[in-house]
């Protein structure tokens, strides 16, 4: 395992842990017109076009998708989700009232480590979220890649910074989560990009039931093993 790695980890322990981190989500709040009350969140709650609004606090509060704010001991997030919003608490006592308190990682194998080749297939697909909501996923392509002497496949989207990817294998739902997510880098000007399945990371629902994390895709879904990355939560 080298320096990056290394970061890596001590990152993704950041993200997770810290106060307001990933393992924090106390609970989420669909929202509508109507101002109402919610459990967890201080105040009275309502959707004003594609903004969150606040009120009966100290000041009025206004959260546009993404924006965060401290609200007395908890934070609260703006989520959007194919034009509705939703309000996320976010409490720093939520993982210990959960039980959770680590992340358990298999050893690095740089037989996991490998290269693999970029195609560019622009399709939409029906997707799923563990909540049961269905809609549709814009993919952009395709990275093919061997490992253990067997072709693979991940579907994925890409933004300004990195590809993105679920996937699940032969270990999901008994030896790790029952899926897991990915972030190869981008792919060079000829398509080539590593596949490293040493960085695959726990989606944030093995963490919070509030959050609504989407399934993997057909293409995603092998039936070889990847003890690879980050497993179960502990």
């Amino acid at each position: 395992m080298d320096d990056t790695h290394r970061q890596w980890i001590d990152d993704r322990e950041i993200a997770v842990w810290s106060p307001h981190g990933i393992a924090s989500l106390a609970s989420t709040h669909w929202l509508d017109a109507d101002e109402r009350s919610y459990d967890g969140a201080p105040g009275l709650w309502r959707q004003e076009g594609d903004t969150i609004v606040g009120s009966a606090l100290p000041g009025e509060v206004r959260l546009a998708a993404g924006e965060e704010a401290q609200v007395g001991d908890v934070a609260v997030r703006a989520h959007l989700r194919d034009g509705t919003l939703a309000l996320r608490v976010l409490d720093p006592q939520a993982a210990t009232r959960r039980g959770i308190s680590a992340i358990v990682r298999a050893p690095y194998d740089p037989l996991l480590r490998v290269p693999g080749r970029f195609t560019p297939t622009p399709r939409s697909s029906p997707t799923e979220s563990v909540d049961g909501y269905r809609s549709s996923t814009v993919y952009d392509g395709t990275v093919s890649f061997r490992l253990g002497g067997r072709e693979l496949e991940l579907t994925v989207t890409r933004d300004h910074a990195t590809l993105f990817a679920a996937f699940r294998d032969a270990t999901s739902g008994t030896e790790s989560y029952p899926f897991r997510f990915l972030r190869p880098p981008l792919p060079d000007d000829d398509g080539r990009v590593t596949v490293d399945l040493n960085r695959g990371y726990l989606p944030p629902c093995a963490f919070s039931d509030h959050y609504a994390c989407v399934f993997p895709p057909p293409g995603n879904r092998w039936d070889v093993p990847v003890l690879g990355g980050e497993l179960l939560v502990r």
